[in-house]
Formats: structure tokens, sequence, C-alpha cells
């Protein structure tokens, strides 16, 4: 089901509701405020449930999620998100060494690539996805309803080659690679346009492209590759009537004018690890700045009045009333209730 209301909302003379903001936002035409949005490590919420439902009374996000269920994979085992060793669908084995975070892939099922024959993705989390309730869910929304997905191209040849497997088969260009890329990039896309046929607003994909200082890759190399799929990524989307959301971590600048190119709407990027008033100058009105501030840093160790300061410059470089920003963060487990609560008040101010 396509959603192609936005417009419509935009014309409407009634007070701003949560979907709304976030439609004015993306296209430039003057929110009453930017738009909230908070994410949370698992472990916040299984040891701050009380806070969090405190923040959330406090500052309403303008954001929301459907309910929905991927299948069951047939090779997961173990418990995610605790002290330990689990495998997840694909068949990737993770050790997790603190409750409450995502671990690191230790046992990747394709670190011979001979194994690659026998190797498939898992069909049934696909094949039993229940996506029922989701359309009622979106039609009585006012918030702005994201569709998070699997999709993450790059991150998952990782997982399942072994990082640093992968960048050697990058740089000797191995035939594998084109292989496994085009195995993933059919699952990806018949994800996407599972969930293109429904009524969310927004459909998001991930990938990490940069480290602290600049690019994993050679942004030629990006432009060539991976630049192509995500074009195909985005259509599926925007041929739905949806917008394109997008997350990478680490210094990117290099590659924002391809993120805009390929038709994202919304990015979630670490801005402080660029720099955010050139950002501003040269993207400003042409991409929507989805968070975010330093989870690094700033927000686990300063103080209310670091994190106060930060979101003032994000702001003073980014908000100037018209769009293009979400006031968004993300709540780590090191990260104190205080923080959170400076840094949404500093946007409202």
């Amino acid at each position: 089901m396509k959603n192609n209301r936005s417009q419509d909302r935009l014309n409407d003379e009634s007070p701003m509701n949560s979907k709304e903001r976030v439609y004015r936002a993306l296209e430039f035409q003057s929110p009453d405020r930017p738009p909230r949005d908070l994410w949370r490590l698992p472990g916040v919420d299984q040891s701050h449930a009380d806070e969090v439902r405190d923040v959330l009374k406090r500052y309403p996000l303008d954001f929301t999620r459907p309910p929905f269920q991927y299948g069951k994979g047939r090779l997961e085992q173990g418990e995610q998100n605790r002290i330990g060793g689990y495998t997840d669908a694909w068949g990737c084995g993770w050790e997790v060494g603190e409750d409450g975070v995502i671990g690191e892939v230790k046992r990747p099922p394709l670190a011979d690539w001979k194994a690659l024959d026998q190797w498939k993705p898992p069909e049934e989390i696909l094949r039993d996805a229940d996506l029922s309730q989701v359309d009622e869910f979106c039609d009585n929304s006012e918030a702005f309803t994201l569709a998070g997905t699997n999709v993450n191209l790059f991150e998952r040849m990782q997982f399942l080659r072994g990082t640093e497997n992968l960048f050697m088969d990058i740089g000797y260009g191995v035939k594998q690679f084109d292989r496994l890329l085009e195995i993933l990039r059919d699952y990806f896309c018949r994800e996407l346009e599972m969930w293109a046929k429904t009524s969310v607003d927004a459909i998001v994909f991930f990938d990490d492209w940069g480290s602290q200082t600049g690019m994993l890759v050679a942004p030629d190399w990006f432009r060539t590759v991976f630049k192509p799929v995500y074009e195909e990524f985005a259509h599926i989307i925007k041929k739905a009537g949806k917008k394109v959301f997008m997350h990478s971590d680490g210094c990117i600048e290099s590659i924002l004018p391809d993120i805009i190119d390929i038709g994202v709407d919304a990015l979630n990027a670490q801005l402080f690890c660029m720099d955010i008033e050139k950002i501003a100058k040269t993207y400003k009105g042409k991409l929507t700045f989805w968070g975010e501030l330093d989870r690094q840093k700033i927000l686990p160790f300063g103080t209310p009045d670091d994190v106060r300061q930060a979101v003032r410059r994000v702001r003073s470089a980014l908000d100037d009333g018209i769009g293009g920003v979400i006031a968004q963060m993300e709540w780590g487990l090191k990260v104190p209730k205080q923080n959170i609560l400076a840094a949404f008040e500093a946007w409202e101010a």
C-alpha cells in the first residue's frame, strides 16, 4: 500500500502532529520544531526501563516503529545481547562481552570461500515474516512510521566473510566477492519490496562506511560498486511513495554528494566525526540530517552543559527553522539520563 499523503498534510491548516512535523522537516517546509527521535541500546531498556519511560513521557518521540515479526532463522542459536556466544540467522557466530550490546562476529561462515557453494541466505526470514498488523498500525498512528529493516549490505558481507578477509578480497578483486554481493543484493531488494507494500512512511537501510577520520574504502570504489545497488534500494522505496532513510557511522563527508544522488531523504551520521559547519554550508537544504549527537564522548562522559553546547552547535549550523534536521541521539549503556534530558531540552530552546 502506497503512502502519498505528505502533501495533503502540508496543505492542512490543522495543528501539527508528529507525522506532519517529520514530513515538513524532510521536505523543508518549516516544522514547528525539529522532530524528536531516540535510539536505545538493548541494555538500556533492560536495566533502565523506569528512566526510559520518564524521558519518553516528558519528551514524546515523533517517530514510531510498527509491530512486525520476521521469520525464525533455522541457524539461530543462543541469546542475543547477553554475555556469551550466539549464532544469527545467517550462520554468523557472535561473541558478546557485556550484557545489552550486540557483540562482534568471531566465526564468519564464509571465512573459506569454498563454503559459498553450499551457503544460502535465510529465505525463511522473509518467507515467514508477519507484517499483518503494520497497515492498521500506520493508519491509526499520528507519529511518523519508520520500517527498520535488516538491510545492511556491506556490513553483512563483513559478518559473513570476516572483515579482514573481505578487505583483502576488495584489494585483490576476487570473483567470489561479486557473487556474494549479487546474492545479497537480490535478497535485500526482496526485503525492501516486502516493506514497500505496507503503509509505513519511510524505510531505512544501514551500513557503516567510515572510520573516525575517513572512509574505510576509496570513495571511487564505493561509487562504482555500491552506489548503483543503493540507487536500486532507493528506487524501490521511492516508487512506493515512501521516504528513504539511511544510517552510516564514521567520517563519510566525501560521499555525502553520492548519498544525495542516491535519493536518500534523511541520513543518520556521526556529525561529530566531520566538519559540521562545512557540511551545513554545502549540503543544508539538500539532505535532512537525522541526528546525531556525539555518543562516543559527549553523551556518555560530558556534563549536561556539554550536551547542551553540542546541541547548540548542531542547531547553529543546520537548524534555520526551515527543516532538514532531526533531534536524534543514541542512548548507550554509559549515558546518564540527565544528558538525554539536557539534549532534548536544548532542542526545545
